[in-house]
């Protein structure tokens, strides 16, 4: 063996250890801020609320007014047959001991309902301010305080209540989110590799890649202060787990390949990195590009989703193209055991699930596009089943006490609503003010509340049930009457939620859809290629928003609708629908370039991508069903469509209809790039030419 042999051995040797090497370095300088991701996440209301909505102002002027940020309390005391006496005597006792505990702006005072059953004492504290653990700390100990017993039954509701509780399931979300995500990613490794140890390697990489990017996310939020909530940083852990597993099994069946090939398995890796790189590169690149879209939402937790994905993709992506190949390489083709592809060994040989789907697909091409193309249009009429806008208290799988009280509430006071509606006003108008709240069509009462900072704070309350249409109806009248104030409180909350995620819908959906066309053009060298991809992700994704229309209400009992939803469904399905229709256009287009037709290019794609983009299909499905396992409404429809959707695109449109419209256009599917013209017949040969003349 040579010097130079020496050296090039030498050097394979240690370019694996020493990218793990620099992982390690890098693990351990973002140590330190991957654990403080959970001091700044937050599910305060601004962190959801639409940046510039009157509610968002007047949740951040309730902070700088004196104490803060107000904690709404309501203690409801109840007995089916009617309070007794004694009943009473208990709420009042409770109640002084409250008031007693903690500094109140008001002494409570007690409202009966009119058929007996039930006593209501609203509770009003500055002393939490905006300190979300302060105001967890007074709901639990006021629940502490006014327990039930003997038959009464004793309820802690109110704005402050429902935070506590939300907060409750978000603070859950962090642990049961990444272990039963882990759980899930390991089973179906397990079962996909048949393998005692290779389903470990790509799990601990995916694992490095989710701790990195909490390094990163807690980075962006300290420099521009990018919003984390519970729900963008449950979503980002999917994507990792998600994105970077499907990555990973791309790389690993290319190298598996490359191994039957190559003698050395560092010249497998470097030859499986060429081969699928730029397809991986070139999928997350287009999976960022359309989460980063996001940002041009009005809707604060859409708007912080759009960088905490793209964080998600890229440490996936960054953690799958070096750290996994540099183990795997160190652990030889022995990672593979039992299964050890041996050089020179021939490819296991047996029938194709996706060789027979493709198959048929290619002998009625147009019979498979039309067949699909009414299948999903049906389930798309399902969307009109869905039901309106989820109110605040449907938001919840399991019923938590908040929500029980406002239920006892409404049940108890029809004649009025359970929750105030907040009107800031100048303090120089406050009386103007007050004077034209009361004069409103649909307002009950009216008071002043804090003054400070040159604004008076005027608390409303409505005559109709919480956000029901009459209440609706008075908060829009509110705003149009006193157009130098803000209108605000839970409602009005949830009204802007609504208006401000249809608007994001109108400015969203445009300009994901021209990104993601426009980075396959780029890709692809076509036009048409791109079109068809586009048009079966947005089919794929109406689709799955009609299932959802035909599960949530029948099956599920669910009252109501995210606002959200359709957004962050449609910018997940098409950017992740996409990033699938580009490993096999890819490989189709490689074919192509190798000098296959182009029905045999398509076939041949299918046959050889399919098994890999049905289990990333599967993988990223289970990864986004572990939603459906949390306790609220909204993450339970998001896991729920793009779940469904993922597995439409993986096992009807990538395998049936972009293959069969692949078949049927033939060379037009490269138009207007140089695959698209038949190439030319080879002219005679220079001998031949000159005896003919």
């Amino acid at each position: 063996m040579g010097p130079a042999q020496t050296r090039t051995r030498a050097r394979r040797r240690a370019v694996p250890w020493l990218v793990i090497g620099l992982w390690v370095a890098v693990l351990a300088a973002v140590g330190p801020f991957a654990s403080r991701l959970a001091d700044v996440r937050h599910d305060r209301v601004t962190d959801y609320l639409p940046a510039s909505a009157d509610s968002t102002r007047v949740a951040r002027i309730q902070d700088r007014l004196p104490g803060g940020q107000t904690t709404e309390l309501v203690l409801v005391y109840h007995r089916d047959g009617g309070l007794t006496a004694a009943d009473r005597a208990t709420a009042g006792r409770q109640i002084a001991e409250v008031a007693g505990r903690h500094a109140l702006t008001a002494t409570p005072r007690g409202t009966p309902s009119r058929d007996g059953t039930t006593l209501l004492y609203p509770v009003t504290s500055n002393e939490p301010g905006s300190d979300e653990k302060k105001r967890d700390a007074l709901v639990e100990d006021v629940r502490g305080v006014a327990h039930s017993g003997n038959g009464l039954t004793v309820q802690v509701g109110g704005p402050a209540a429902l935070a506590t509780d939300a907060g409750a399931v978000y603070q859950s979300l962090g642990g049961p989110l990444l272990y039963t995500t882990v759980a899930v990613v390991a089973v179906l490794l397990v079962l996909i590799y048949r393998s005692p140890l290779l389903w470990l390697v790509p799990l601990v990489v995916a694992g490095v890649a989710d701790y990195l990017s909490m390094g990163v996310a807690y980075g962006l939020h300290q420099a521009f202060g990018t919003t984390v909530t519970g729900m963008t940083s449950g979503v980002m852990t999917i994507l990792v787990f998600g994105a970077g597993t499907d990555y990973a099994l791309l790389l690993v069946s290319r190298y598996r390949e490359e191994l039957r090939r190559t003698e050395r398995p560092y010249d497998a890796m470097r030859a499986a990195l060429h081969g699928c790189g730029p397809a991986v590169l070139a999928s997350s690149g287009t999976v960022a590009a359309g989460l980063l879209c996001l940002l041009a939402a009005d809707l604060n937790s859409s708007r912080g989703m759009g960088p905490l994905g793209t964080v998600g993709v890229l440490c996936a992506l960054a953690a799958m193209l070096t750290l996994l190949p540099a183990v795997l390489v160190v652990l030889g083709r022995r990672v593979f055991w039992p299964l050890v592809p041996a050089h020179g060994s021939p490819p296991t040989a047996r029938r194709s699930l996706f060789a027979a789907m493709g198959g048929s697909a290619g002998r009625r091409p147009l019979t498979v596009l039309a067949g699909g193309a009414v299948l999903l249009g049906a389930l798309a009429l399902g969307a009109l089943n869905l039901p309106g806008s989820l109110k605040q208290q449907d938001s919840f799988v399991d019923r938590p006490e908040a929500v029980a009280a406002m239920e006892t509430l409404a049940r108890a006071y029809p004649e009025r609503s359970a929750q105030p509606i907040d009107v800031i006003t100048p303090a120089g108008r406050a009386d103007a003010t007050l004077t034209a709240a009361r004069g409103v069509p649909g307002v009950a009462e009216a008071h002043r509340g804090r003054t400070g900072d040159g604004w008076t704070e005027i608390s409303v309350t409505a005559a109709d049930p919480p956000q029901s249409a009459g209440e609706t109806a008075t908060v829009g009248e509110l705003r149009r009457r006193l157009p130098d104030s803000y209108v605000g409180g839970p409602s009005a909350q949830q009204i802007d939620l609504r208006d401000t995620s249809g608007r994001d819908r109108l400015v969203v959906v445009p300009i994901v859809l021209l990104s993601v066309l426009l980075i396959l053009i780029v890709l692809l060298r076509s036009l048409v290629a791109p079109l068809i991809l586009t048009a079966a992700v947005v089919a794929v994704w109406g689709a799955a928003l009609g299932l959802g229309g035909l599960v949530f209400t029948p099956l599920l009992g669910f009252e109501g609708t995210d606002p959200g939803l359709g957004l962050l469904s449609f910018v997940f399905l098409v950017a992740l629908g996409v990033d699938y229709g580009i490993f096999l256009v890819h490989r189709m287009r490689e074919e192509s370039q190798g000098g296959a037709e182009p029905a045999a290019a398509a076939l041949t794609a299918l046959r050889t991508t399919g098994g890999v983009i049905a289990s990333a299909g599967l993988v990223l499905a289970a990864t986004f069903a572990v939603l459906t396992a949390m306790g609220l409404v909204p993450l339970v429809e998001l896991g729920f469509v793009i779940a469904v959707g993922v597995l439409l695109d993986t096992f009807l449109v990538r395998t049936y209809l972009v293959t069969s419209a692949s078949v049927a256009l033939g060379r037009t599917v490269w138009w207007p790039g140089r695959l698209s013209r038949a190439p030319e017949p080879p002219g005679p040969r220079r001998e031949e030419a000159v005896t003919a003349g």
